[in-house]
């Protein structure tokens, strides 16, 4: 039989001595290699499942265990690698870990006893070769070299970090800060810490892996064996707390994690970002060149074990050695937990023999995953430990409960990351062999709650740290593609699936986005998606029906409820121009479109709207004068103050005004204008009309449609009432057309002696008296207020005695005499009649109005108010003595009233009105 072979395969990062030592495994019939993390274990075991499928291929690790009955290749961490199996082949990887002040212990009784059969391989560092050298006489050296080159590259900022980089922080709370950093600047990162499940792990790697981020923050984790696809290594930090001070990282431990930039032979850079210092120019050419400082000094503890007393193994522990290459390693986690359960007296009550120590020295090797503290670490430890002892099992109530309480996967990140710690110390216990009574359901049981919890926290660190959308239309605008951009009836925008913003009507307005380089990702990936969006969106804008286009009071554009541009200022009133809101990136086809199609529109509207007053400005028939007052009515809108235009009016004869009035024009008392221009649509043009003309920056409102008077603003500007078919007098307005009909009823009246108002001149107007009488003020009149004895409605008394039926209206009531009670039969009859009593005359008030000589310059009193020479006015009797030319007030004699029928309703109601 040959004599096994050693051979130590050294050299830096990416020399592919794991790949090297899986081919040596995969060509013997049996095989072991150690790993030095759980996650790249698994990483291997997939690959190797890949090439020999899963029924010959075992995992083992400290909370994992998968072992098919004929395994023949066992992919191990390096604790949980089994002793004396005589595999033909052994493999242990990243053996310059026997420096580890932790770990290396572990890594170096490998190297002193770890042996196959035909082949043992050892890999790792080109520093370990004098260690292997002297411990390990026969071993043989294999030097194998980069496959790419490896360069400094200085200091980056985050924002401008490469896409394909790995940025490497040393605290969790650093690891956030970054990840978070770069969702806000580059859509997200992927998060890989020796913390998480492999679950998890992988399903982050995945994700930077096929390009949903371009972006990896990371431990040095990252620098043990795991194979990614990476260009750049920015280090966040070039210190550590090593779980008991905070201390530099050597040049080997930089160039391991440097050294995973560059995958196969694509070169790759290193440098630092944040608050890192940049490296000293002898580190970074260290790195560059691969050459460190050689290992002096392998961490040791005896592997020669004796369990007859807790006292004796401590010892054994603690065993010094002679050997210059080896110092003891410093105290560990496990060594610390024996010692604090040796205190306890009834654990050492039950450690008195062999077996018994051993299961405590067992017990005390379940590694502190929580983290909490020592001393709640040693009472877990102490329970499992007295279970163990007493019932040979882990009661299984308790365990259950204990994984019960953590299977929830709910909680934010930190919250699942203590979860997914703690099921890992339940894992552990789960797969030691006969600490557990049904031990294949619980190993299932914990790995399944394990998934759930590694799944929420890859859900959970996604959301948290990956912009979805920025990411998925970075990816697609590097690769060129072209992007699918959909928009919904509400104006959705999605592009690949993603909700980018909204589109109103021609312009875009992109959702909001966390940082100005998310913002310009955004922007440019909806733009290129829109384009197509935006040429369909103009053809059917261009072939839409007027009705669906509209303006505003304010002279904005809408196609439906959106604003596709506005009015401007023309060169002619009646021709104004537009501006059409489409953004610059929807190109000058759309622009030009929009424009025409809202220029067609807004030109059928004022020639529609206006068309007798462009008729009347176009009439090539009138000559002279009429022509002249056919400009000012342009001019006007339609709408003139007939004081502003008395002289031109005076000027008309009667065939110029005749040829005004086939057009419509009206030449009223106060107001010459077109009627049908008094209409709500043409009014509602017609001031946005004049306000562009006037360049006025915010357009005043058309009132209401269908009031007669509407409130007068003290503040509105010159010309508003007329252009809106108004006319303000006093605190009200009072439309043009219901002016003239008042000024009608007012050509009769004796504005000199003095008139009072009417029943219908106050229905025409819908005022109260108050308000008519300011009305009047506003328009020139005086108006003097007096009270008078009200004149009462004679009414015709019953003969018939009522009866308690009998209803009586109030008209009936004051003209009744007092008349006798009639009392109910049951009651005693009145002594004395009643009476009504005696309150005085009922008294009213009353105005008269006089013409007070104003308001001529927007249109004097209605001409039939001016005497017909001299005398006596018409229609007006003798003057009372000592009236002179001083304003008098007359009163007709009232007439006589007709008895009212009682029964008679509208005879009723008369009264009452009458009475009011």
């Amino acid at each position: 039989m040959l004599a096994s072979r050693i051979t130590a395969v050294l050299g830096p990062t990416n020399t592919g001595k794991t790949h090297y030592a899986i081919e040596r495994m995969l060509s013997y019939r049996t095989g072991v290699i150690g790993l030095p993390l759980r996650l790249l274990a698994r990483e291997v075991y997939d690959r190797i499942v890949a090439v020999r499928g899963p029924s010959v291929v075992a995992l083992v690790t400290g909370e994992e265990r998968i072992v098919p009955p004929r395994a023949a290749y066992w992919v191990c961490t390096v604790e949980a690698m089994p002793d004396g199996m005589g595999c033909d082949f052994l493999a242990v990887d990243e053996i310059q870990l026997c420096a580890d002040p932790d770990r290396g212990h572990v890594f170096t009784d490998r190297l002193l006893h770890a042996r196959g059969l035909h082949e043992t391989l050892f890999l790792g560092a080109e520093t370990m070769r004098g260690a292997i050298a002297a411990m390990v006489p026969d071993a043989q050296f294999m030097r194998r070299e980069r496959m790419s080159q490896l360069s400094y590259s200085g200091s980056k900022k985050i924002s401008r970090m490469p896409a394909r980089s790995a940025i490497v922080g040393f605290s969790v709370e650093n690891v956030y800060a970054i990840a978070e950093l770069l969702r806000r600047t580059k859509g997200g990162a992927a998060v890989v810490m020796g913390a998480l499940s492999p679950r998890t792990r992988n399903a982050q790697v995945e994700m930077y892996q096929n390009g949903d981020v371009d972006y990896l923050v990371a431990t040095d984790a990252i620098g043990m064996g795991l194979n990614l696809d990476i260009s750049h290594v920015a280090f966040s930090s070039l210190t550590k707390f090593d779980g008991r001070k905070m201390r530099h990282l050597q040049p080997q431990e930089l160039a391991q994690i440097a050294g995973r930039a560059g995958r196969h032979v694509d070169n790759g850079t290193f440098g630092v970002t944040g608050e890192a210092p940049l490296l000293d120019d002898a580190v970074a050419e260290a790195i560059c060149d691969h050459r460190f400082q050689p290992v002096k000094k392998l961490q040791w503890r005896s592997s020669d074990l004796q369990f007859g007393s807790v006292k004796r193994l401590i010892a054994n522990l603690e065993a010094r050695t002679d050997d210059t290459w080896l110092t003891r390693v410093r105290e560990s986690d496990d060594l610390r937990a024996l010692k604090t359960l040796a205190a306890d007296a009834a654990v050492l009550a039950r450690a008195t023999d062999g077996p018994s120590v051993r299961l405590l020295w067992d017990v005390c090797r379940v590694p502190d995953f929580r983290g909490i503290s020592a001393g709640e670490h040693a009472n877990l430890l102490t329970h499992i430990f007295h279970d163990l002892h007493q019932l040979g099992h882990v009661d299984a109530n308790w365990f259950g409960l204990q994984v019960r309480r953590i299977d929830r996967p709910d909680g934010d990140i930190d919250a699942l990351s203590k979860r997914l710690a703690y099921i890992r110390t339940w894992t552990y216990v789960a797969q030691r062999k006969g600490w557990l009574v049904d031990e294949s359901h619980w190993r299932e049981e914990t790995r399944a709650v394990e998934d759930r919890l590694s799944d929420a926290l890859h859900g959970a660190l996604t959301q948290r740290f990956v912009d979805r959308r920025t990411s998925i239309l970075l990816r697609r605008l590097k690769q060129k593609e072209s992007l699918v951009a959909e928009v919904n009836d509400k104006g959705e925008v999605t592009v690949e699936g993603e909700f980018v913003g909204r589109l109103e009507g021609f312009r875009f307005r992109m959702d909001k986005a966390g940082s100005p380089d998310e913002a310009k990702t955004l922007r440019q990936a909806s733009v290129q998606a829109l384009a197509p969006q935006f040429h369909l969106l103009a053809d059917r804008f261009y072939n839409a029906p007027d009705p669906e286009i509209d303006f505003t009071e304010q002279g904005g554009l809408m196609w439906g409820d959106q604003a596709v541009g506005k009015l401007v200022a023309g060169s002619d009133p009646f021709k104004p121009g537009v501006e059409a809101f489409v953004d610059d990136e929807a190109g000058p086809d759309v622009a030009t479109k929009v424009q025409r199609r809202l220029q067609h529109f807004i030109d059928r509207k004022v020639a529609a709207g206006f068309e007798g007053l462009l008729a009347l400005k176009n009439d090539e028939t009138l000559e002279g004068p009429a022509k002249g007052f056919a400009y000012r009515m342009a001019e006007g809108f339609g709408i003139i103050p007939r004081g502003e235009v008395a002289d031109e009016v005076k000027a008309l004869d009667q065939d110029a005004r005749g040829a005004l009035r086939k057009h419509g024009v009206r030449f009223g008392q106060f107001t010459i204008f077109q009627p049908l221009l008094l209409k709500p649509a043409p009014t509602r043009l017609r001031l946005v009309l004049w306000s562009l003309s006037k360049g006025l920056s915010e357009f005043p409102e058309s009132p209401p449609p269908g009031l007669v008077t509407v409130p007068a603003a003290k503040d509105a500007t010159p010309g508003y009432y007329a252009m809106s078919g108004y006319r303000a007098a006093g605190e009200r307005a009072i439309r043009i057309d219901m002016l003239e009909r008042l000024a009608d009823m007012l050509r009769d009246k004796d504005s000199r002696g003095g008139f009072e108002a009417n029943p219908d001149m106050l229905s025409i107007t819908g005022m109260t008296l108050d308000q008519f009488a300011d009305l009047m003020t506003g328009l020139g009149y005086k108006a003097a207020k007096d009270e008078r004895e009200k004149v009462k409605a004679v009414a015709t008394e019953a003969v018939a005695t009522p009866t308690p039926e009998t209803t009586e209206t109030p008209a009936e009531i004051p003209s009744r005499a007092p008349t006798e009670v009639v009392p109910p039969t049951d009651a005693a009859p009145a002594e004395t009649p009643l009476e009504a009593p005696d309150t005085g005359p009922e008294m009213e008030v009353f105005y008269t109005f006089t013409w007070g000589g104003r308001a001529a310059r927007q249109g004097g009193r209605p001409q039939g108010d001016k005497p017909r020479g001299k005398g006596k006015p018409k229609g007006r009797g003798k003057p009372k003595p000592g009236g002179g030319n001083k304003p008098q007030s007359y009163q007709a004699k009232p007439k006589r009233e007709k008895q009212i029928d009682p029964d008679n309703p509208f005879a009723a109601a008369l009264a009452g009105f009458k009475k009011d």
